[in-house]
């Protein structure tokens, strides 16, 4: 795609519409800024300030013990006593209501953890926004995939160290920068056939998150073909928050060039407006 092609006021408008829904989901009233607690469960009971109930992992999987006066809306109705969650999967997450609040039961990292989340969350009364450079047209890259014969199983790092996730990759990009060349490895995406690239790049802890930045992509077109529009190169929750459990990027996946497109340090990072 040449610059040329682009439509400018119709692309810069679309950037602002996609900044616009990320920030309205990371802020929600549940979203992540509102998670005022990491809690790692293991089988002895215990409770939190931040939630009701007595709280452990069993081999059935995770279990509420509720007092006398406590309840849960769990899918609508209310539960009281004992409640079982059952086994969650890796990476995935089931909710119950508590008031106002929302509590996420979570699988990360082979462990089972709980995460509150509450409206009235300091972290989330006070968001503004996050800084983001100028759309530009030349940051949007042909890449091409290159996909594996089998999806290759990748561990990587977490934002809380000592945490390790797996991704199955089905392979990785491939572009030009200034005449350069690269090779990025690709999970998948949140579209069905679509991609995602954690990376980090020179600009990494200098005007952007340092840990990390994710960039979604549709399917590939016709022969690979796969745009890589580094405008929406996006923060993980892990920048604003240290109650998230993001991947780091794989081994490899870091830029040696000044990526100056997308999502920069969050204010309350100390990034700068």
């Amino acid at each position: 795609m040449n610059v040329q092609d682009i439509d400018r006021a119709g692309f810069v408008e679309e950037w602002k519409e996609w900044h616009r829904a990320k920030e309205e989901t990371l802020a929600g009233p549940h979203g992540f800024l509102a998670i005022t607690g990491l809690h790692w469960l293991s089988p002895e009971p215990a409770r939190f300030e931040d939630a009701p109930g007595s709280w452990s992992v069993t081999a059935d999987g995770v279990v509420v013990e509720l007092a006398e006066g406590e309840e849960l809306t769990v899918d609508g109705a209310v539960v009281r006593g004992r409640y079982g969650f059952g086994i969650v999967p890796e990476r995935d997450s089931r909710y119950a209501d508590w008031g106002d609040a929302r509590l996420e039961v979570a699988r990360r990292g082979g462990h089972d953890i709980l995460r509150p989340r509450h409206p009235d969350s300091t972290l989330r009364t006070s968001f503004r926004r996050t800084p983001a450079y100028a759309p530009d047209p030349r940051w949007v890259v042909t890449a091409r995939f290159l996909p594996f014969e089998e999806p290759r199983p990748v561990t990587v790092g977490a934002a809380v160290e000592g945490l390790e996730h797996v991704y199955d990759s089905p392979g990785q990009v491939e572009f030009e920068l200034a005449g350069v060349r690269h090779r990025l490895t690709a999970f998948n995406g949140k579209e069905p056939g679509g991609l995602m690239v954690l990376f980090t790049d020179s600009t990494s802890g200098v005007t952007t998150y340092a840990a990390n930045r994710s960039l979604q992509t549709a399917a590939p077109g016709p022969g690979g073909t796969v745009t890589l529009d580094f405008n929406r190169a996006g923060n993980l929750p892990c920048a604003y928050t240290d109650l998230a459990t993001c991947p780091l990027p794989p081994a490899g996946n870091h830029l040696p060039v000044a990526i100056e497109a997308g999502e920069r340090i969050p204010l309350e990072r100390g990034g700068q407006p």
